[in-house]
């Protein structure tokens, strides 16, 4: 979450961070990346996008006035399934291959960080900035403008609703617009500025030249397939990641809700979770977000081994989805009632807050 107008950031955060003790021969070994294990994920969760678009395509060809009641809702449940994992063809899958951690073989992370990019028209050249800052200065309102605390999230207006259940047209169009924006080199927000200073023009040009190859390359494809039949692919290729965003959502705002700024300790402003094996495959085990923040160099596949083995120095995690968000809810009704409500830990080696 970006912060708006008005508000200037530091640089150089010099921010001494606790991380939980760990035998140093064990951390070398959860360090060391793997081709197999990051093609694996990689193969698998592209298989997963274009197998679900391919099956949609498919079963929108069937839907006729004879069949509807049966073709309709299996249609229905195809785009369901290709939209679930849209949010996580973006900024998640770019997250981890940005940490240069999924792939052993450098060159390999590069190539699928820009396929993943292209696909989900994400903003890889900010957000690399951007989420090294992050990681810098966690949740410290002076220098990390990528996570606004206290998070917020309302479920109360249908607009919502539509984006996480079906499709905001609405949400597309600012996405699209904003591409559009930045291939025209304006960016808008001090984060922005920030991230992409003026006294880095060939940065600036590289992010705006980014934005132009989004534009034409899907434009292109939308071309084609419309002049070959295929123009149902511009739903789930070209927009197949703008609906659905339901799961998304539930496993990305548990990352900082409700936590502490300002503080040196990942495990006051930083939450782990657990879930079931299909989530933590949609969400590169992202579940385990304080362990990532304590240890960014451990690839997404080693990250339960290091939760394992500094457990006993970290917050208990809620297991599941159902229960981490029933503690999510209980904090938003003390935040509702108490605006300046942070959580609090018994914690061994805690770090208390200036």
């Amino acid at each position: 979450m970006m912060r708006g107008a008005g508000h200037r950031f530091s640089i150089d955060p010099a921010i001494s961070w606790y991380r939980s003790p760990v035998d140093r021969d064990l951390l070398h070994g959860l360090m060391q990346r793997s081709d197999l294990k990051g093609a694996l994920q990689t193969l698998a969760h592209l298989g997963y996008f274009f197998s679900t678009a391919l099956l949609a395509y498919w079963l929108f060809g069937q839907v006729n006035s004879d069949n509807w009641y049966w073709s309709l809702p299996l249609f229905l449940s195809a785009m369901f399934l290709h939209g679930t994992m849209g949010p996580f063809m973006g900024l998640i899958a770019i997250h981890e291959l940005q940490h240069r951690t999924v792939f052993k073989t450098r060159w390999l992370n590069i190539f699928f960080e820009s396929v993943y990019a292209f696909i989900s028209w994400s903003d890889h050249i900010w957000y690399r900035q951007s989420h090294a800052i992050h990681h810098q200065a966690t949740c410290h309102a002076a220098f990390d403008g990528e996570v606004l605390l206290p998070v917020k999230f309302s479920l109360k207006r249908w607009q919502v609703w539509l984006g996480l259940l079906a499709w905001n047209p609405r949400t597309t169009w600012l996405r699209l617009n904003t591409v559009w924006q930045h291939a025209n080199g304006r960016l808008t927000g001090d984060w922005y500025q920030h991230v992409l200073p003026i006294t880095d023009p060939a940065l600036r040009r590289r992010h705006r030249n980014w934005a132009r190859i989004l534009i034409a390359g899907h434009v292109t494809l939308a071309i084609i397939f419309v002049a070959t039949g295929l123009g149902f692919l511009v739903v789930v290729f070209t927009l197949g990641t703008f609906y659905c965003s339901w799961l998304g959502f539930l496993t990305g705002v548990p990352q900082h809700y409700g936590l502490n700024s300002d503080v040196p300790d990942f495990r006051l402003n930083t939450r782990t979770y657990t879930c079931s094996w299909l989530p933590a495959f949609y969400y590169w085990n992202m579940q385990y977000h304080l362990e990532h923040h304590m240890y960014p160099a451990v690839p997404f596949y080693n990250l339960p081994a290091l939760r394992q083995a500094i457990e006993d120095d970290l917050p208990p995690a809620a297991h599941g989805l159902f229960a981490t968000w029933r503690e999510l809810m209980l904090i938003k009704e003390r935040i509702r009632t108490n605006p300046d409500f942070e959580v609090e830990f018994d914690l061994p080696n805690a770090i208390v807050k200036n």
